[in-house]
């Protein structure tokens, strides 16, 4: 599974360094700037949420993992641009696959 991430990182890599925005998607995005990105991930993300609800009433979870991975791909556009790709995120997975959630959480509560 985590090669199929770590491709596609190298992939956006690639197309952010070296592609034309007319002819990558990718290379478009980053072109239009963090704004252009952020925006997209905000349109996937309630695309997704519209998505599970559909889900849990209908039952077919088929648009739900097309949208997720829309959700995800966007996000990993988003991390490209701040100059970090899919294995942090995955790093920072392993760092906590052994706390429990709520002892993860309590580590990062902020004061306010």
């Amino acid at each position: 599974m985590t090669d199929v991430l770590r491709e596609l990182g190298a992939v956006l890599e690639q197309r952010k360094n070296s592609a034309s925005p007319d002819e990558s998607y990718v290379a478009k995005l980053h072109h239009k700037g963090l704004n252009r990105i952020l925006e997209k991930v905000g349109e996937e993300c309630t695309e997704t949420l519209i998505a599970a609800k559909d889900a849990e009433r209908s039952g077919d979870n088929n648009e739900l993992i097309a949208e997720t991975a829309d959700l995800w791909f966007h996000s990993l556009v988003m991390l490209s641009h701040q100059g970090e790709g899919p294995e942090a995120v995955l790093n920072e997975l392993a760092r906590r696959f052994d706390l429990s959630g709520l002892e993860e959480k309590a580590r990062r509560t902020k004061d306010y």
